[in-house]
């Protein structure tokens, strides 16, 4: 969800579902670009530059002499209505730019994302007539965010245009691009790449399909990417900012946000290095050690989608037992003929048996729950909307019959949910806590649908299996989900905020992307790479402008949220094994926090819930810590990996191992691990912000 950035991004929260068929598929429709970063240097060393954005600044603005409480109450009053006007027409164009992509449609959404951006100032310049901080918290709350209206900033409506076009244009490219495997086969994302990508193990043809997808996506907007970010920037700093990503970190409303982030994936770091080893050494068993640079990397193509985001695709081949179930329900989905309807009703019944209300009637009658037959081309990239009318929420989705799907609507579904508990909150208020509560809320439910109790109860398993070897399968199929994605969560505005602070420009775009892959992930471009190739520009959320830290965040305090309902539900056992279906309890303490918006800052939220205020990763550590004492076992010296990429020959395209210096923390392989790295990219990025 975008954060304070004013109508305009309250419009488009294109909701982006962390866990989109192998990579967050969806995006919260309210805003179009977002909200908080820093800004950090991608090359080797870790070197920061930009030195002079330090710190997470709040703009100053002109203070208003108005100190009428009376007045301000009216004028968030006629706010309120007319927002909700303005946010209802925008998104129903822009609804109709993505469920029918033409170049009619795309100028209408346009035109409308114009008004809204005339609007936002309008309102305020209304706003920063009062004098705040004589008004009440929550008045002085709702005019300060009435203020920070994001890229609306820009009083040029020629460069408002100008933005709104180039965004729609990366977003079109991304949206109706296809690979053609042969002159008379081309091949768009949904479903067919990704099906391919999830479920082949020839090396080449998922190379032919990942380069494929880069070209077609990626280096036809790479020039489009370097004027979006100059509009941005040029934009946001008519409210004081230094850059957008500046804009961006703001919405966390926390001055230690970069540490507490830091020290979160510090305490995750072995997790995930001992999750990637043991990928690794299965997968050099399927496709040769030959085809696996000696840096410890693993190649960004065969991790089951074009993203290497997540890997549960794999699970046939990375489960610890072979001869023991994952709990891979899709066959069984087929066998019983689900549809999709199917799906979306199995959802609304977890949800309402929690005790929150059904979909409302224009969910069924309005939404995309389908690709469209009649050759229409459609961003399939998995959406909620709230069209801001109190009566209107949707989603946009191409489903397929399997469990990642039966996830993924869930997901979708937790964010409608969301904005129906919120719906009588002031227009202003009506988006999550922070990004990350958003994306977190669908992902606490299918914490517990994807338990084996819960697949009993739904009627896909046939019994609930006790034995340690089948629990340690599903922990795995989890952890290739949730803990296989948290880098790549992190790293995607890590670039972002350097790109837009200037430390990253367009000559090194690629390189400096590969650099923090490489770096943080583990993973590596699979043949070599130039500046030519625009490969940030193969996912979606850069196309779009959508903020991509709210993922990083969300998979980590889901497991928060998580743990604090199974605690208002009395759970006892395993964390991993408990489902809060069918218990309102637990549905009234979610119900509880979800109904305040972003009224409240989001530590607030987060007490209400937890009882804490911090994000914390100890609740994620429990669930997986079966898992991680089997991996140490398994793995012993064996992992980490060079945090240099792999170079390639002059007259190849197979890697070869960048010379090092002799490691300070070997593994089994003599290669560095990555661990203190890590740390060491925290320590810059914190020292950025002190």
């Amino acid at each position: 969800m975008m954060h304070r950035c004013g109508l305009l991004a309250l419009l488009f929260m294109a909701c982006v579902n962390c866990q989109d068929t192998t990579t967050p598929k969806d995006a919260t429709t309210n805003g179009t670009t977002g909200f908080n970063n820093t800004t950090l240097s991608n090359n080797n060393n870790t070197t920061p530059s930009n030195t002079n954005n330090t710190t997470i600044s709040t703009p100053t603005t002109d203070v208003g002499t108005n100190n009428n409480v009376t007045e301000a109450m009216e004028f968030l009053a006629d706010y309120n209505v007319q927002a909700g006007r303005e946010r209802n027409l925008a998104a129903i164009k822009q609804w109709v730019a993505e469920t029918n992509i033409t170049d009619y449609n795309q100028e209408q959404a346009v035109q409308q994302l114009v008004i809204a951006s005339t609007f936002d100032k309008k309102m305020r310049t209304a706003a920063l007539k009062f004098n705040q901080s004589a008004m009440p918290p929550d008045i002085k709350r709702q005019l300060s965010k009435i203020t920070e209206i994001g890229v609306s900033a820009q009083p040029n409506e020629t460069k408002v245009a100008e933005l709104s076009n180039v965004t729609s244009e990366m977003e079109s490219i991304y949206g109706t691009a296809k690979v053609c495997i042969t002159p008379n086969s081309c091949l768009p994302l949904e479903p067919d790449i990704t099906q391919i990508m999830a479920t082949s193990r020839n090396y080449s043809e998922l190379l032919a399909l990942w380069s494929g997808w880069s070209n077609q996506t990626g280096r036809k907007m790479k020039h489009l990417y370097t004027r979006y970010v100059e509009l941005n920037n040029e934009a946001v700093r008519f409210l004081g900012y230094n850059d957008t990503g500046e804009m961006w970190r703001s919405g966390y409303e926390s001055d230690t946000f970069i540490s507490e982030v830091r020290d979160l994936f510090d305490q995750l770091t072995p997790l995930y290095q001992h999750l990637h080893a043991f990928v690794r050494r299965r997968l050099r068993k399927v496709y040769g050690d030959s085809n696996f640079p000696s840096t410890g990397h693993i190649p960004a193509h065969i991790l089951g989608d074009l993203w290497a985001q997540q890997w549960d695709h794999l699970i046939d081949i990375l489960k610890p037992y072979q001869n023991k179930s994952a709990l891979d329900v899709t066959p069984e989905m087929v066998s019983q003929n689900y549809t999709v309807n199917r799906i979306f009703r199995t959802a609304e019944n977890f949800f309402v048996s929690l005790g929150f209300d059904e979909m409302v009637p224009t969910f069924w009658n309005l939404s995309m729950l389908e690709k469209p037959t009649d050759g229409r081309d459609v961003v399939c990239h998995a959406s909620a909307w709230d069209f801001g009318d109190q009566k209107d929420f949707r989603i946009k989705m191409c489903t397929v019959i399997t469990q990642q799907d039966l996830m993924t609507v869930h997901h979708e579904m937790g964010h409608i949910v969301y904005y129906m508990q919120y719906k009588d909150q002031p227009i202003i208020y009506r988006e999550g806590a922070n990004d990350g509560f958003h994306e977190a809320v669908g992902d606490v439910m299918t914490l517990s649908v994807q338990t084996p109790e819960h697949m009993k109860k739904l009627n896909l398993v046939k019994e609930i299996p006790s034995d340690k070897e089948t629990d340690l399968n599903v922990l795995m199929n989890m952890a290739l989900q949730k803990v296989a994605f948290l880098p790549f969560g992190f790293l995607i505005d890590q670039w972002r905020w350097s790109v837009f602070s200037g430390a990253t420009t367009p000559d090194t775009y690629n390189k400096d992307w590969w650099d923090l892959r490489c770096h943080l992930q583990g993973v590596s471009p699979p043949i070599a790479r130039s500046e030519e190739d625009f490969d940030p520009g193969a996912k979606f959320h850069v196309a779009a402008g959508v903020p991509y830290l709210r993922y990083f965040i969300s998979f980590i305090i889901q497991f928060q949220f998580h743990k604090a309902a199974c605690q208002a539900a009395n759970h006892t056992g395993p964390l991993h094994r408990c489902d809060i279906y069918n218990n309102t309890a637990a549905g009234q303490k979610l119900r509880d926090m979800l109904k305040l918006g972003s009224s409240k800052p989001w530590q607030e939220a987060m007490k209400q819930l937890t009882g804490e205020e911090k994000m914390s990763a100890q609740p994620l550590m429990e669930y997986f810590k079966p898992l991680l004492d089997f991996l140490r076992e398994q793995n012993g010296n064996d992992y980490g990996w060079d945090p240099h990429c792999p170079t390639f020959t002059s007259n190849s395209s197979q890697p070869e191992a960048t010379t090092v210096a002799p490691a300070t923390c070997p593994n089994g392989n003599g290669v560095e691990m990555v661990g203190p790295s890590l740390l060491l990219v925290f320590v810059v990025l914190y020292a950025l912000l002190l």
